[in-house]
């Protein structure tokens, strides 16, 4: 108790030298307190509870100060603004929950001039700020235009309470009344702040002027808003009063009006189109609604929304579709370059349409590298076949509602896009592009996936149902032709509804005559420069495929002769007038250097370094695979960002060639001695898939035997634990990527012999393409040596014929 009053007496003490005197802080959220102000604080932090027991031992007077921020809970000293009010305590009350109740008077102005920190509370040595005392004319003509404003701001503002505005009323004092006013009138804090830190009444009123005058006008805006608002739906009230009161007229009068005139008409379209049963019976009830409907609802905007969608749906409406095999032949061969399985394909639908009128349309899936021209040769089709044409882009479409629909229960609903792409295309049977089947995602909206099940399944589509119409309606005439890029993320069930046709990457020859027949004529046209005597001579063409793009499609391709183009047109446009005939000197020059530099392989042989085979949704690639033998415990690290797929493939690698160790030359525990590090390299990006299962194990044997692996060798092949090559996809895009590699020799899964005879000729001159059926064959033909002779392996004819081979001992 005796060192609890020796703190208070420390506290109250003044200050020695400049008139400082000490009180305890107490920091205020969001309010500044004025002297002659009495006002009710609510106080919970514990800094300002024990500096109000302070106070009441020690003259029950404390100093407010603002905190800057008012959502900081522990405000340090350069948070809290330095001027401030001494105030007095009037009443004191701690309630159940820990707070305190306290009311305060404003006393005086003061600055803080140092803080002082007692851990549990905060104390600060005050220098009292003495205000100015002035009397003059000018004061007081002052005092009564701030007091002619304030009656104004009054006038605008009825929340001030009446008793407030007598008490100001009686006040003569300048700075008291310009105290008293801040509490009436509404301001930012800082606002409030800067009136608290002004010494002279003139100042503060002549600051309070200027404010108050800016909420005057406010307050009249908002009251000519308000005015205005209040007039505009009073005449509303009163426009639908009269309305109502004339419908009532004419129909004592037996007059048609407006509103009847448009249901007579719409029941018409519901006799006269050719609905469904369903729909007209939907139309007409809809109808029957409408009429005992006020036109200006909301359930009759709804309504006639609905019966608007019902009636502009192409109901039976058919497009002549042409049977002509001929002209549909040719205009697929004018519009692509190849693709002859594809093009195939069309006829044979059309061959079997004009004999069998009722036949369902198939769904076609399109896959393949971008830039194949897959939705190209969906507008050819329609084209060939004399069909309208829409597009739906399934890319990121998470929405099951973008298939379906929504409800007509909510708000802004419409019909999902199917519905509304048929009302685009004005027929019932448009060829409809399903674009970027496999970037379809899923989320807490729905599954727009299981969706198109009802849409793409021939057996269901006749009776598709969309939320917002809520009847059946006939997608069967529909020819649906969807696009991907890779078949691995298409749901299972979606698949089963497909018929796949595959678009492989172009050939070098294929892109050449591509770029010649519609890339360079589509450009120059583009330029401006179809009429200048511009012309790309084969040599630069193949320059910009073989050393400007590396792709499966032609799509950068045609990024590149437009690049061209444009520096051609600057030159034409500058006032060259020559024959531009672009060479691969000319290439080089307007492109720069070359961009595609050929892989970067091993001249020579070289040990524990193999080439495998890649395909990616761009189209083929060549990978490099390198081990390192170590010192260590038969440790296996993998890395490259691998996926689990090909780490499992690197693992079964490793388990074949342990059980070859006494062929390889390796004692039989040899891995308990070294550590092997499987890297691929290019290590940035994500890889995966079990094709280069034999590429790792060759690459492991070639290791750990010290037999290099033959120069300018390639492969690809899921590989099994006994040892089994087993067949691998994306054939034609993987021996695209030897032949821009440069690779001599390719070996692939014997498997895969069906598919050589889909590859051109042209892809296979040159490459010296070894099938093999079983791990052994590989080591035979990528190691150097003999390496069958030296350690007794099978033939590939006993692997091949038989089941999987007996490890040897």
């Amino acid at each position: 108790m005796k060192d609890e009053k020796k703190l208070v007496k420390n506290i109250i003490r003044s200050v020695k030298g400049g008139g400082l005197k000490r009180f305890p802080l107490l920091t205020l959220r969001d309010m500044v307190i004025f002297p002659h102000m009495v006002v009710p604080l609510f106080v919970g932090r514990e800094k300002s509870v024990r500096a109000l027991d302070i106070s009441m031992l020690s003259g029950k007077e404390v100093f407010l100060a603002a905190q800057m921020n008012a959502s900081t809970e522990d405000p340090a000293t350069e948070e809290i603004y330095t001027v401030g009010t001494v105030c007095q305590i009037l009443q004191l009350l701690k309630l159940p929950d820990g707070t305190v109740k306290v009311l305060v008077e404003g006393k005086r102005r003061g600055e803080i001039a140092a803080f002082i920190d007692l851990q549990d509370s905060l104390q600060v040595d005050v220098r009292e700020i003495v205000e100015d005392s002035e009397e003059s004319t000018e004061l007081d003509s002052l005092v009564r235009i701030v007091s002619s404003s304030f009656e104004n701001y009054l006038k605008l503002n009825s929340s001030v309470p009446q008793e407030h505005v007598e008490s100001v009323k009686g006040i003569n004092d300048p700075g008291q009344l310009a105290d008293s006013l801040v509490s009436h009138i509404s301001m930012k804090l800082v606002d409030k702040q800067a009136l608290l830190s002004m010494a002279s009444p003139v100042q503060r009123l002549e600051r309070l002027l200027v404010l108050m005058e800016g909420e005057i006008e406010i307050l009249q805006i908002d009251k000519k808003i308000k005015a205005r608002v209040k007039k505009q739906i009073e005449k509303t009230q009163k426009e639908y009063y009269l309305n109502e009161q004339i419908r009532a007229i004419q129909k004592e009068l037996g007059n048609k009006d407006d509103y009847k005139q448009e249901i007579r008409e719409l029941e018409e379209k519901a006799h006269t189109l050719s609905l469904s049963e369903d729909a007209k019976k939907k139309a007409l009830a809809e109808l029957k609604k409408l009429q005992f409907m006020s036109p200006t609802s909301a359930e009759a905007a709804v309504s006639r929304n609905y019966l608007d969608w019902l009636f502009t749906l192409p109901w039976g409406k058919l497009t002549e579709e042409s049977d002509d095999l001929v002209m549909a032949e040719e205009i697929l061969n004018a519009d692509h370059y190849g693709l002859e399985k594809v093009k195939e394909r069309i006829l044979e639908f059309l061959a079997v349409r004009s004999l069998a009128k009722g036949i369902r349309g198939p769904i076609l899936c399109l896959v393949g590298p971008p830039g194949v021209g897959k939705t190209s040769l969906a507008r050819s089709i329609a084209r060939a076949t004399g069909r309208n044409f829409v597009k739906m882009s399934l890319g990121g479409v998470r929405d099951e509602a973008e298939i379906r629909g929504h409800r007509r229960t909510y708000i802004g609903s419409m019909p999902g896009k199917i519905v509304q792409s048929l009302k685009k295309a004005g027929a019932n049977n448009p060829v409809f592009l399903l674009d970027e089947i496999d970037k379809l995602s899923s989320d807490f909206r729905g599954d727009p996936a299981s969706a198109l099940l009802e849409v793409l399944d021939p057996e269901q589509n006749s009776t598709f149902a969309d939320h917002f119409m809520d009847i059946d309606y006939d997608l069967s005439s529909v020819m649906f032709i969807t696009t991907a890029n890779s078949l691995h993320p298409i749901p299972r069930p979606l698949m089963d509804r497909l018929e796949i046709v595959r678009l492989e990457g172009y050939t070098e020859n294929e892109k050449v005559e591509i770029a010649k027949k519609h890339l360079v004529n589509k450009q120059l046209k583009a330029h401006g420069l179809l009429d200048r005597s511009v012309s790309f001579n084969d040599s630069a063409l193949t320059e910009i495929i073989r050393y400007y793009t590396r792709e499966s499609g032609v799509r950068n391709l045609e990024r590149e002769i437009a690049a061209v183009c444009r520096k051609v047109a600057r030159l034409v446009a500058g006032g060259a007038h020559r024959k531009f005939v672009i060479r691969p000197v000319q290439v080089r020059e307007y492109l720069g250097a070359r961009k595609i530099v050929p892989t970067n392989l091993e001249q020579g042989e070289a040990t524990g370094l193999v080439t495998g085979l890649a395909w990616t949704e761009t189209g083929g690639d060549l990978l490099s695979i390198e081990v390192a033998v170590l010192p260590g415990n038969g440790k296996l690290t993998i890395t490259g960002k691998l996926g689990d797929v090909m780490q499992e493939s690197a693992h079964a690698a490793l388990s074949y060639v342990r059980s070859r160790a006494q062929i390889l030359g390796l004692s039989r525990d040899f891995y308990k001695n070294y550590d092997l590090h499987i890297h691929v390299p290019e290590g940035a990006i994500p890889k995966d898939g079990p094709s280069a299962g034999i590429t790792m194990a060759t690459a492991i044997a070639s290791a750990l035997s010290g037999m290099p692996v033959r120069a300018k060798t390639a492969m690809t092949g899921e590989i099994t634990l006994r040892g089994r090559v087993l067949a691998i996809g994306g054939l034609k895009e993987k021996l695209l990527a030897a032949r821009r590699g440069q690779i001599k020799t390719v070996i692939i899964p014997k498997d895969n012999e069906k598919d050589l005879v889909e590859i051109p000729d042209e892809l296979l001159k040159g490459l010296n393409v070894k099938l093999v059926c079983h791990m052994d064959e590989v080591l035979t033909a990528a190691l150097t040596g003999d390496y069958s002779s030296s350690w007794g392996i099978a033939s590939s004819t006993t692997h091949c014929e038989g089941t999987d081979s007996v490890v040897p001992h």
